[in-house]
């Protein structure tokens, strides 16, 4: 069975492939207090990554292998997650009394009854939660189960670069283990309903914690991409030379009436309808706290027009706020990028 739940695997890389980059991050823990030892992040070709799932293998083992030439990592074994949406869990109960080996040879036996595949096209993990409400006698015992080409591509693009994998995480779970830390670094408060808004380059995943645990997940097909899109359009720039203008602030004068204000408002308003949509489908109306994390959630006036629009207290991720940074990572660069590096952390910390 993959290790889909929470095991230890002391000193691992989280390497989190995106559809646009990928991004490897190694932290080392003494005592409570985490250091972040390496840092990297490589881009990828267009149409590399599609909804989440690898298109094109060579490409993204291309781009691995120039990502482990940037970084000196202490280890080669990494965590590596798959989306929710490829992911099936299901809560069950079993004889409290069993062992690890018996559960599961008993689940192998019976998950067709809770999985609607073949059982030669998916790898299964599970995780004894709390003793049964019902029945103490009974262990409610997570399972989870995924198609097993979404796990063996992302472990073969690791291979080419180099790397192995030890863990294929969730990213339901690792984002909720990212927020943990992050509310430590930030000082905020884990308690009560928090949405985190993770704003990739073409896909948004919401995700919502309930007093810090992971209660629901949903992806969105927008992303930070139309800025780079709009700044093409308005001033007549290539795709590659619009990302370098807006990397290096090298715009016109009038761009952030233009084009930023625009992008800024239309993102917001699609935070607030993705937030309404776990609404109309929930028994909530509200949340406490909204963490916007991804590449696009530092974009200058974003956090505060949701704030503004949503009435609702809102964060810019980092979950290295005041975490010691080792001497072969660029500060700056790490706290510019840090909100695009919440499951990447949350899978290096998987092996704590």
């Amino acid at each position: 069975m993959v290790s889909f739940l929470a095991k230890k695997n002391n000193g691992l890389l989280g390497i989190d492939i995106s559809s646009s980059s990928i991004k490897l991050l190694e932290l080392s823990k003494s005592g409570s207090k985490y250091r972040v030892e390496s840092y990297a992040s490589r881009p990828l070709p267009d149409g590399s990554v599609v909804e989440k799932n690898i298109a094109n293998l060579d490409a993204v083992g291309e781009t691995m292998v120039k990502l482990a030439s940037l970084v000196e990592a202490s280890t080669d074994k990494a965590a590596v997650a798959v989306s929710g949406s490829a992911v099936i869990t299901k809560s069950i109960e079993m004889n409290a009394s069993m062992s690890d080996t018996e559960m599961e040879t008993q689940i192998a036996l019976e998950a067709d009854q809770y999985i609607p595949y073949p059982l030669e096209e998916v790898l299964i993990d599970f995780e004894r939660q709390g003793l049964s409400e019902k029945d103490p006698d009974m262990v409610e015992v997570l399972l989870a189960a995924c198609k097993k080409e979404n796990v063996d591509a992302r472990v073969a693009a690791l291979e080419i670069g180099g790397f192995h994998a030890k863990v294929v995480d969730i990213e339901a779970y690792a984002m909720e283990r990212a927020f943990a830390l992050m509310c430590e670094q930030m000082d905020l408060d884990k308690e009560g309903l928090t949405a985190i808004i993770d704003i990739g380059a073409t896909m948004t995943t919401m995700y919502i914690l309930r007093d810090g645990i992971s209660i629901y997940n949903r992806e969105h097909v927008f992303g930070g991409s139309r800025l780079s899109t709009d700044i093409q359009a308005r001033y007549g720039l290539s795709p590659a030379d619009a990302e370098a203008a807006l990397l290096n602030g090298d715009l016109p004068e009038v761009y952030e009436e233009d084009v930023l204000k625009p992008f800024v408002r239309e993102m917001s308003e699609q935070i607030g309808r993705t937030l309404q949509f776990f609404f109309s489908s929930s028994q909530y109306n509200d949340v406490d706290l909204l963490v916007l994390a991804g590449g696009t959630a530092a974009t200058s006036g974003l956090a505060e027009m949701v704030q503004e629009d949503l009435s609702t207290s809102t964060v810019v991720a980092n979950p290295f706020a005041k975490m010691v940074v080792g001497k072969k990572v660029n500060t700056k660069q790490l706290h510019n990028d840090a909100a695009s590096l919440m499951l990447a952390c949350g899978l290096a910390i998987r092996g704590f």
